[in-house]
């Protein structure tokens, strides 16, 4: 009887249909804050297997329509592509100064390593850096969290009460010498 109910079984198993979520490659799901800026890779939904990975793009074009009805994961893809926007005009701006500067060496017949124009370049050089910093340290956490917004509010349970009154952000600060749970809601 065992036997036959372990038979029963399986090709009820065998029916179910796979995963309806997007499930990021393991690489890129490990990625944190200031984490490489290289494309994600994610299986699409219903898919499984090593094989069926796809990129999302540069700029998360190729996960657009997999997020097509789903509001909050589309603004965090948006959010996503302005990060990478920036970062892609904060590299041109460095090697940009970098070029600058570069040319500005023996731009005038005599080695030349602090004129104005180079001073100039040098700065915006640092500012470049400096900015990358701020601009690396959230993106990828967009493209992780559009995917996770998919995955936890599919279609048909928009207006469920708990995705709104779930929290963006947990910490723990310090006030008057006393650790303090810290919540963040977006609006």
């Amino acid at each position: 009887m065992v036997a036959s109910l372990g038979l029963a079984v399986r090709p009820a198993l065998a029916q179910q249909s796979a995963p309806v979520t997007i499930q990021l490659s393991p690489e890129d799901a490990a990625r944190g804050q200031y984490g490489a800026q290289h494309n994600f890779y994610f299986l699409p939904p219903g898919k499984t297997g090593e094989e069926n990975y796809q990129s999302a793009g540069f700029f998360g074009a190729k996960l657009r329509p997999y997020l097509a009805g789903h509001a909050q994961a589309l603004q965090q893809l948006d959010n996503y592509k302005t990060q990478k926007t920036l970062y892609l005009a904060d590299r041109i701006l460095l090697v940009g100064s970098a070029v600058l500067y570069g040319s500005q060496v023996f731009g005038h017949g005599d080695i030349q390593y602090a004129n104005s124009t180079q001073i100039a370049a040098g700065g915006l050089f640092v500012t470049s850096l400096v900015a990358t910093l701020f601009i690396n340290r959230h993106t990828n956490e967009y493209l992780k969290q559009a995917v996770d917004d998919y995955n936890t509010a599919p279609p048909g349970r928009h207006g469920t009460v708990w995705p709104r009154l779930r929290p963006a952000g947990v910490g723990v600060v310090a006030q008057g010498g006393h650790p303090v749970l810290g919540l963040r809601w977006r609006l």
